[in-house]
């Protein structure tokens, strides 16, 4: 997040919402279906923000989203898997991390629930910390690496491993408040608390619902409903809280790892609209004539553009003409960014995605923002009066799984079972079952893990591929990286709207 953006958004804050300086003609101060003015206490109080356009979130980069051909484009001699086959898919615009979240960003998460919940759990603090036993192998010799990779300020850059994906997702969840409580606190609507601890931390679900309310800031909301006459908390629909950092797809991922857009042969520009073609389907994340070394004639030429194994004992080539420069992983800055500025898409470290592993999911998976693993939740709510059960010991809303019945009720998608992890992927007609440590090593809790590390060869590199781990599992050439989903418009230009326009007037916007 800019802090410039902040004191822009600013200018639109005044007595009248927001309204009076931010209007447009196409969305003007009152309801086209009603006719009602927004915004005034005489007339109901309903508020109403011209929204913007959506921020960008801390430390992301934005991919535009559209369709390409998803999976496999290196061949796997060994195995001959194949579980990746090519087939056409879209996904939507996104933000994704620019680079892997490194050793001092998981420092600070760790320090932040050490100060708020280390005096009353400090298992919850122990369970946060990665695993740094993931150095160890009965025949190397790695222990400065358990001892100083993760703590150790010579590292504080370089990608964090030893991180399991539920640990992943937990830092996803505490870095989204983090961002949304800062942003309240720029705004003037909350002041700053440092000494937030137990059950009294903010958490964006309490406080959108109506659980924290923390210090109110000179800038809180004026409640415009005639019947309230005092402040209330910002909302979404006042445009400022972002949407949650999380992991991304594996068909997000993917695709931001392709970087195809950096082989459209006309972008669009102002004066152009964009040309619908991509040129050529990469190997890599860098352009096609690209191999795994820098190839334009220049003092560049010959570098390797990702940390990667060349070979059995080759971790980094000889003394005097280092092939990548890095014998482990290097820091989350190096090598070179692909076309949508992404670092480390290659090599590096492998990261954790959000996808349940199936080696059948092509086949099986939506060809619009594909994705295996949804399990559907729902608030605890009180029996008597249908509100939220009050938040836990760790300032956290209880949810629980929702059950057959309910989903049935509230869907006509034929979708009878909260937990579709395990949907369509075969089990019912042939009769073959996930069985964990009994005939396979998958389950409803193996993950996907995409892109090669500084341990792989270059086969592993290429963005089709895929391998899988459990969920509890960590491993020292494992990390990760957030995404963010884009609202309102897919393309990143917030004077633009969504759709088409034509004829006079018709400005995008």
């Amino acid at each position: 997040m800019k802090r410039s953006l902040i004191g822009a958004g600013l200018l639109c804050i005044g007595a009248s919402m927001f309204l009076t300086a931010c209007s447009t003609k196409k969305y003007s101060g009152y309801s086209s279906s009603t006719g009602w003015n927004y915004n005034s206490p005489r007339l109901g109080g309903f508020s109403y923000r011209d929204y913007p356009g959506m921020e960008t979130g801390p430390g992301l980069a934005f991919v535009e989203g559209g369709r390409f051909t998803m999976g496999q484009t290196e061949q796997d001699l060994a195995t001959i898997e194949r579980n990746n086959i090519p087939r056409t898919v879209s996904v939507s615009s996104f933000y994704m991390d620019e680079t892997e979240v490194s050793n001092v960003h998981y420092r600070e998460y760790i320090y932040w629930l050490q100060r708020a919940y280390g005096n009353d759990y400090p298992d919850l603090i122990t369970k946060a910390k990665p695993d740094s036993a993931v150095w160890r192998q009965a025949l190397a010799y790695n222990e400065p690496l358990v001892q100083y990779y993760y703590s150790h300020a010579a590292y504080s850059h370089y990608p964090v491993v030893g991180v399991n994906w539920n640990q992943a997702k937990a830092f996803a969840t505490w870095r989204s408040d983090r961002v949304n409580e800062y942003r309240l606190i720029s705004y003037g609507i909350l002041k700053a608390n440092a000494n937030q601890s137990g059950e009294d931390v903010f958490t964006t679900e309490t406080y959108v619902n109506g659980q924290y309310d923390g210090t109110p800031g000179k800038g809180r909301l004026a409640d415009l409903d005639p019947n309230s006459g005092g402040k209330r908390n910002a909302t979404y629909a006042d445009g400022f809280l972002l949407p949650n950092y999380r992991l991304p797809t594996e068909a997000e991922w993917e695709y931001a790892a392709l970087g195809l857009k950096g082989n459209n042969p006309e972008p669009e520009t102002h004066r152009r609209r964009g040309e619908e073609v991509i040129t050529d389907r990469n190997v890599y994340p860098w352009p096609a004539k690209e191999g795994t070394r820098y190839g334009i004639r220049n003092e560049h030429q010959g570098r390797f553009l990702g940390n990667f194994k060349r070979g059995a004992g080759d971790a980094m080539g000889v003394a005097g003409g280092l092939n990548d420069n890095a014998d482990i992983p290097a820091p989350v800055y190096s090598y070179k960014p692909n076309a949508f500025g992404l670092y480390n898409m290659a090599g590096n470290v492998s990261e954790w995605v959000l996808d349940t592993y199936r080696p059948n999911s092509p086949q099986d998976v939506s060809d619009f923002r594909p994705f295996r693993g949804n399990v559907y939740e729902t608030y605890v709510r009180l029996a008597e009066d249908n509100s939220l059960e009050e938040k836990d010991s760790l300032g956290r809303l209880p949810r629980r799984v929702m059950a057959d019945e309910e989903m049935a009720e509230m869907t006509r998608l034929n979708l009878r079972h909260a937990d579709l992890r395990a949907s369509m992927d075969g089990d019912s007609t042939s009769g073959y079952t996930y069985k964990y440590g009994e005939n396979t090593l998958v389950s409803d809790d193996a993950k996907v893990i995409k892109g090669g590390s500084w341990a792989d060869r270059a086969y592993w590199m290429s963005p089709g591929t895929r391998r899988y781990m459990q969920a509890s599992q960590a491993s020292s050439t494992v990390g990760f990286r957030c995404v963010m989903d884009r609202l309102g418009s897919p393309n990143g230009d917030n004077s633009s709207r969504a759709g088409n326009y034509f004829g006079k007037g018709s400005k995008r916007r």
